[in-house]
């Protein structure tokens, strides 16, 4: 396969639930970054490819979303597109298969992205049988995420005061981040039909926010789980003489709104846009895990990156992990022997936000914007994904 290189990188502001981009369109929110690439490089009708992740495409979401933003952000009608939907790693798997279509030697140009707007189209809203059918439900011992992250606590001794602590740390480092600019470089606003900026910085953050605080939060996923779902997950893991419930919406990932896009190409393109590449693309890997827990993922997943990218551990400079949870991201440093200071450097999901099909694509950004503030060479994306799957890449500085 031929070296895939990033040339950019651009990402909405994550709009909270419905704050100021909530009034702006999905296939609006989609074409937003799609119109700053084209601003920013004069891309004409030679893009081959753009994938596009959205976990709920239904409603206002439905179709072809992808297709339907590359034509709403005015680019050439010979550019085709298409939507795919990987869960939560929906965004990095974009820019995975528009990676591999170059990497083939396919198209010289791809855009991989994402798109997701829960605030006009709710999380669930697709309403999959694996989640509503009883039948289905039984059979695969489902329980929802929260709960599956109330299990991997308790399994591996994470207690509310540790996820909180996460917690709090992750909305510290989102607000230093924010206020240091470190995320400009990437951002473009979201505008209304005017043309005015209806959002224009991350909505979801609080700072100031402390563990202490967070620990008066009541556990958001308690109710559900003794209602039926402790015993569920109970006949699957039969030594579980308990569940901790610790998580709430403080120290778990955020509803919100919000779309991405990253540019990819070959060598040459660099000569046909007139720019040079800011990374390459070294490996990547899909896995499937556990179904029932579902979160543990970002473990194998980055295990099966590094070996076929034959690199280990040892070679990544900075990590990102996604925020779902804050014992996601705990379980993953404890098993992975990862530092903290190299983990999610400018906060995550619990304090930015989650817009599904959006986020992977945000990290692989966030984290190469974060490379060249630290002159560092090598990051790992990775994220759990709903169904018992993990999603990992490897960018490399060039």
């Amino acid at each position: 396969m031929a070296d895939i290189y990033i040339y950019d990188a651009v990402r909405t502001p994550r709009g909270k639930r419905n704050g100021g981009a909530a009034a702006i369109s999905p296939i609006q929110l989609g074409a937003t970054p799609l119109r700053a690439l084209a601003e920013r490089t004069d891309l004409g009708a030679g893009v081959g490819d753009v994938v596009m992740g959205c976990v709920v495409p239904v409603g206002e979401q439905g179709g072809d979303i992808a297709r339907a933003s590359v034509l709403a952000a005015g680019w050439p009608i010979e550019v085709p597109a298409v939507q795919i939907n990987r869960f939560c790693g929906s965004g990095l798997d974009a820019v995975i298969q528009a990676a591999g279509q170059v990497g083939s030697g396919m198209v010289d140009i791809a855009v991989g992205g994402g798109v997701e707007s829960m605030s006009r189209v709710p999380m669930g809203a697709d309403r999959g049988a694996w989640a509503s059918d009883p039948r289905e439900t039984l059979a695969s011992h489902y329980i929802p995420q929260g709960i599956g992250a109330d299990v991997i606590a308790t399994q591996y001794g994470f207690s509310r005061a540790d996820v909180d602590a996460y917690a709090a740390e992750s909305q510290a480092r989102a607000a230093a981040a924010t206020q240091g600019g470190r995320f400009n470089k990437s951002l473009v606003p979201v505008l209304d039909s005017a043309g005015l900026p209806v959002c224009t910085t991350d909505e979801h953050m609080r700072p100031g926010t402390t563990a202490e605080a967070l620990g008066k939060l009541r556990p958001a996923f308690e109710a559900a789980g003794k209602a039926a779902f402790d015993q569920r997950i109970k006949f699957k893991y039969p030594d579980l003489d308990r569940i901790d419930h610790v998580h709430t919406g403080g120290n778990s990932s955020g509803i919100v709104d919000g779309a991405a896009a990253v540019l990819l190409g070959s060598k040459s393109a660099a000569e046909a846009m007139g720019r040079k590449p800011r990374a390459r693309l070294c490996g990547w890997a899909n896995i499937g895990s556990e179904p029932s827990i579902m979160l543990t993922g970002p473990v194998p997943a980055t295990n099966l990156a590094l070996q076929r990218a034959g690199m280990s551990i040892s070679d990544i400079d900075l990590f990102e992990i996604n925020e779902a949870f804050a014992s996601v991201v705990l379980f993953a440093m404890q098993d992975l022997g990862l530092d903290h200071t190299r983990v999610n450097v400018n906060g995550g999901a619990i304090a930015l936000g989650h817009p599904l099909g959006a986020t992977g694509a945000m990290l692989l950004g966030t984290v190469l914007d974060e490379l060249e503030r630290q002159d560092k060479s090598t990051a790992l994306i990775t994220l759990c994904v709903a169904g018992g799957m993990g999603t990992a890449a490897i960018i490399e500085r060039v």
